[in-house]
């Protein structure tokens, strides 16, 4: 008389069979893709909302910050702004040094590389998955396998890409794996995530490798996927292990994961990867002019030069 439906144990086993089609469905079928497409542009609005609350607390937070650490903060801007303009003075030099070295050495001269900003929207709540979206997607040219930075070094790659917002997996997630090169003297090596989000393990490193703590690791170009020179890590301890061939080695992220609010989304790949993907005329017309700000940009700073 006062049943209202299947027992618990019941709704259990159906909800265990429907999860488990469903993870078959997604394995073996390819339109599963586009079904995953659309179920997170539906839960696009619910992701703005969830997001609106730290959004308000943030900009709370600077509205009532007291004078003293707005003075603070700024005295430490513009002290780093002087550093960085003393050393954006040195790397014009350099710059021209190693494009004269390259023309000498016949090498293919490096490009810059376009980007578009993007903003956190949510972080994923799994303590085994470090993955975060953010608010650009499919119309805005995101593409799966992008490259994402912050002020600081490499963050991650976008894993999933719907209509309005893409999924990025963290370079310290235990599924991520990126080819790293020591700064210092151009070793190669992979560095894959600890599952933690301040440590990376550096895989297969022989025990009389040259390599010591606070060597930095920058990407090295290698899998092409990520481009060249940008940070990665910074080796943090290194354990060698006399009785076997390789030592144990960890690095810290550059990025800062766990602070950084407002990240770049590069387009680093070239032109012909894409055409294999059905892109939407908003998402190319506006990647088009992401590169050709980017290309009049390099064309005006040397233009300006002497």
């Amino acid at each position: 008389m006062f049943s209202h439906g299947p027992a618990p144990g019941y709704r259990m086993l159906l909800c265990a069979i429907l999860a488990l089609t469903l993870l078959y469905a997604d394995h073996r079928f390819d339109w599963m893709d586009s079904v995953r497409g659309r179920a997170a542009t539906m839960t696009t609005p619910i992701q703005w909302m969830v997001s609106l609350p730290s959004r308000g607390l943030s900009r709370l937070s600077r509205i009532v910050s007291s004078q003293s650490e707005l003075i603070e903060e700024n005295r430490r801007l513009h002290q780093q702004l002087l550093t960085l303009s003393q050393r954006v003075q040195r790397m014009a030099s350099l710059s021209a040094e190693n494009a004269r070295l390259r023309q000498l050495l016949h090498a293919t001269p490096r490009q810059d590389i376009p980007w578009m900003t993007t903003e956190l929207m949510t972080l994923d709540n799994d303590p085994f998955l470090h993955q975060m979206v953010v608010d650009r997607g499919r119309v805005n040219g995101a593409y799966i396998g992008q490259p994402v930075v912050d002020a600081s070094g490499l963050v991650g790659q976008v894993t999933s890409v719907s209509r309005y917002t893409s999924r990025v997996l963290l370079i310290t997630d235990a599924s991520h794996a990126v080819p790293v090169q020591i700064n210092r003297n151009g070793l190669r090596f992979i560095a894959q995530g600890a599952g933690q989000s301040n440590s990376l393990s550096v895989m297969n490193v022989p025990n009389n490798t040259d390599i010591h703590e606070d060597d930095l690791l920058v990407t090295s170009g290698m899998a092409g996927r990520f481009p060249e020179g940008y940070p990665v890590a910074r080796v943090s301890r290194v354990r060698r292990n006399p009785g076997g061939p390789f030592a144990h080695v960890e690095a810290e992220p550059i990025a800062r994961l766990d602070r950084s609010r407002q990240f770049l989304m590069l387009f680093a790949r070239s032109s012909e990867h894409h055409q294999d993907e059905q892109l939407e005329p908003a998402a190319v017309s506006i990647a088009l002019q992401v590169v050709q700000q980017g290309r009049d940009t390099t064309g005006g700073s040397n233009g300006s030069s002497p």
